[in-house]
């Protein structure tokens, strides 16, 4: 399987730091499984990277917060196909017992490095 993070990652700009975003989307809706919601994260990541003239391969560290490490087998595919080709920011994976709503089951924070200008 392909990796997902970095040993380490320099960053050499200006660092933005993202709250930890939750798998609800702008309707309020959250989908029942970890692949939707992780997709709907990203979703919700790339939004707040946006507002701030950046994207994903800006983002130099992930922290993942999963309820069930069981859930990671589902997980990992769909993180690898929700980063952009080969960017794999460094990454640290908890898992929680619980998130602020239980119908979450993972939430993820990002720090990017932002373009200079």
């Amino acid at each position: 399987m392909a990796s997902t993070y970095s040993d380490a990652l320099l960053a050499d700009g200006p660092l933005l730091f993202v709250s930890g975003q939750i798998p609800q989307a702008p309707d309020g809706s959250v989908a029942g499984d970890v692949s939707g919601q992780t997709r709907q994260i990203f979703r919700n990541i790339e939004a707040v990277l946006a507002r701030h003239d950046a994207d994903l391969t800006h983002v130099v560290k992930l922290t993942y917060y999963l309820r069930h490490i069981t859930d990671l087998d589902e997980f990992r595919p769909t993180l690898i196909s929700c980063l952009p080709g080969d960017h794999r920011p460094a990454a640290t994976l908890v898992e929680v017992s619980g998130l602020v709503d239980p119908s979450y089951l993972v939430e993820i924070d990002a720090v990017a490095c932002l373009p200079r200008r």
